[in-house]
């Protein structure tokens, strides 16, 4: 083994890896000179029966060589990448600038939801009256569901709320009403929130019964509240809503977190439509909430937003809100 082999195999090697035209053979080419039977590997492995003095001379050489192929094999790949970018681009590109057919957008084009459009269209009437629009967790402890709310584990009215349990313990929101109960436990009154979201309930499904609903909870705290702020408070929604003012009438209710408590009803189509449970929050939900009953009180309420939606476009069956049927859904874009 000589310099002029080392030489010879440079001129080659080198001649090689520029004539690569694709990956393929660059990849073969490299195989052929850098892998384990390659031919500069087995310079290498030669050198161990050349002459002490030689051998120094030679692995230098060789070392140098193997950095350049190293090199030149590295170049070549990018310059090979590149011109395969540039063939593809060549055959498929497309004028992003060229307007999109009218018939097509107004096809593609989504739309929002009739219950996102109502709760949006109520958030920002709560906002403008001062309230603050708070979210919570859709999987709840009971102790938010029900026993910060006045409903002991023995209480009649857990009965009329149908539960889905976790195996851990843990629930399905029957209410927004737990968010309630965070936000009393996070702020420090006075306080005015809207709470919306998706609850869940094991309903029995019809027209007007499904398993997954929509709602919307409202909660004032401050000093000296009384019915009338509540009454002012509902008369403006509804007027906001149905766009003028409305016929209500309040019946007495009965709910474990509100005292008094009254089932607001407007005259929709023809009858009464119950909507807007609400009452003078319990004072033991204040207390449980961190805030002394003697000083604070306010109001509550709560929303159906599944039934809003279907008394305000005319939806005669619930389950159509959460169908996934696009015929239904694009109806309202």
């Amino acid at each position: 083994m000589t310099k002029e082999t080392v030489e010879d195999l440079r001129r080659t090697s080198l001649a090689s890896v520029e004539a690569a035209a694709t990956i393929e053979e660059l990849d073969n080419a490299r195989r052929e000179l850098l892998g384990k039977k390659g031919s500069l590997t087995q310079i290498l492995k030669g050198l161990g029966g050349v002459d002490p003095e030689l051998r120094k001379e030679l692995g230098s050489l060789v070392n140098q060589l193997k950095g350049e192929l190293d090199g030149a094999i590295e170049l070549r790949r990018k310059a090979l990448s590149s011109a395969k970018l540039d063939q593809a681009l060549e055959r498929e590109w497309i004028d992003v600038s060229l307007p999109v057919h009218s018939r097509i957008a107004l096809a593609d084009n989504g739309g929002l939801h009739p219950l996102t459009r109502v709760q949006r269209e109520l958030e920002h009437i709560f906002r403008g009256l001062g309230f603050t629009v708070v979210d919570g967790p859709e999987v709840e402890t009971d102790y938010c569901n029900f026993e910060a709310l006045n409903i002991p584990d023995t209480h009649p009215a857990r009965d009329m709320q149908d539960t889905f349990f976790t195996t851990c313990g843990h629930l399905l929101r029957t209410h927004t009403s737990s968010i309630q109960v965070r936000s009393l436990q996070r702020m420090k009154p006075p306080l005015r929130i809207v709470a919306p979201g998706r609850c869940f309930r094991y309903e029995r499904l019809d027209a007007s019964h499904e398993h997954t609903f929509y709602q919307m909870e409202g909660m004032m705290i401050d000093r000296h509240v009384t019915v009338g702020h509540l009454i002012y408070f509902m008369r403006t929604l509804l007027r906001e809503i149905f766009g003028g003012e409305q016929k209500i009438r309040l019946r007495p209710g009965y709910f474990p977190f509100v005292e008094p408590g009254f089932e607001l009803d407007i005259w929709f189509q023809g009858r009464w439509l119950e909507l807007l449970p609400c009452g003078l929050v319990h004072p033991k939900v204040l207390e449980f909430g961190g805030i002394d009953s003697s000083e604070w009180n306010g109001f509550a309420f709560g929303l159906g937003l599944s039934r809003l939606v279907m008394s305000r476009f005319q939806i005669d069956d619930i389950r159509h809100l959460q169908s996934g049927d696009l015929r239904f859904a694009k109806q309202f874009r």
